[in-house]
């Protein structure tokens, strides 16, 4: 099998900072352990027409290089299919027809951990699942034995979350997130999963359903954001945040990028050339503030 690392965007719009910050960490841990870099677009949930070119444009710009063909994920819904039924096959799930005002106001289940899934449709009887049939379409459920799990992160330690009955397959029949990840990392010989630390309460999740798959859990390595001045995880209205945006501002990519290998306490120049010099455990471990162009070194 390919020992891999990724970066996975969804095509919603053009990659921030944050976004570019993120790529550069995952490319640069694969390169430093040897592993192919893979690009993978998670376009089951949004994806805005002619996203997804400006995000590679906007990668290749700063210097990440990947492996291979891109992969859809809107490609792949029988894999995400086949593997919803090897679960419905073993027992492990079930239907559930709330919506999210009924889960939100639900009286949690005895001992469940806070903002769990509670159960309501865990038990249904044959008459009310025929019931509930006839009012709305289905959403598939985990059926999970564990409230628990606990995943090791090699920026982060070890981290236990909550699991609960969460959803594989959404009522519009389009797959679930947490589902989707886990099977395409397995099939693309993914081994290594870097990715924003807002990320890390849903692996839990993940590594436990990959058990049940009888699929290998990736290493983690969950890594700081990028956040504004105010604390709030780095978006488009925060300004100039684009390549685009900053070249507007008088900002080059070669900048940009020399600025982001910066506030990774990493030499300006090429990805090649911080590579050499790039240490894990030498990461900064919080997130870096974003206070605009003015912190760019802009050329005269």
């Amino acid at each position: 099998m390919t020992r891999a690392g990724r970066f996975a965007p969804s095509p919603s719009g053009e990659l921030h900072v944050g976004n570019l910050r993120t790529a550069i960490l995952a490319w640069l841990f694969a390169r430093s352990t040897g592993r192919d870099f893979l690009l993978r677009i998670e376009d089951l949930d949004r994806a805005r027409a002619g996203a997804e070119a400006e995000q590679l444009r906007d990668l290749a710009a700063i210097g990440v290089t990947w492996d291979g063909a891109v992969v859809r994920q809107t490609e792949r819904t029988a894999v995400y299919d086949d593997a919803v039924d090897q679960l419905s096959a073993a027992g492990l799930t079930y239907e559930c027809f709330c919506t999210r005002r009924e889960i939100q106001e639900a009286p949690s289940a005895p001992h469940a951990p806070q903002g769990a899934y509670p159960g309501t449709c865990r038990n249904l009887d044959p008459a009310e699942l025929e019931y509930k049939r006839s009012t709305r379409p289905a959403a598939i459920r985990l059926r999970a034995d564990v409230t628990e799990y606990t995943v090791h992160d090699v920026l982060c330690g070890e981290f236990t979350g909550v699991v609960d009955d969460f959803v594989l397959r959404r009522n519009d029949g389009v797959t679930a997130y947490n589902l989707a990840v886990v099977v395409d990392d397995a099939a693309q010989g993914i081994d290594q999963v870097v990715r924003g630390d807002d990320l890390l309460p849903s692996t839990p999740r993940q590594a436990y359903l990959a058990s049940l798959l009888h699929m290998p859990v990736p290493e983690y390595a969950h890594v700081p954001l990028v956040v504004n001045s105010g604390g709030a995880r780095l978006a488009k209205r925060d300004g100039a945040v684009t390549l685009a945006d900053l070249a507007l501002a008088g900002a080059t990519e070669t900048e940009v990028r020399d600025l982001i290998l910066q506030s990774l306490g990493l030499p300006a120049g090429t990805l090649e050339q911080a590579l050499a010099a790039f240490r894990p455990a030498d990461l900064p471990r919080g997130p870096w503030v974003w206070t605009g162009i003015g912190v760019l070194p802009l050329a005269d």
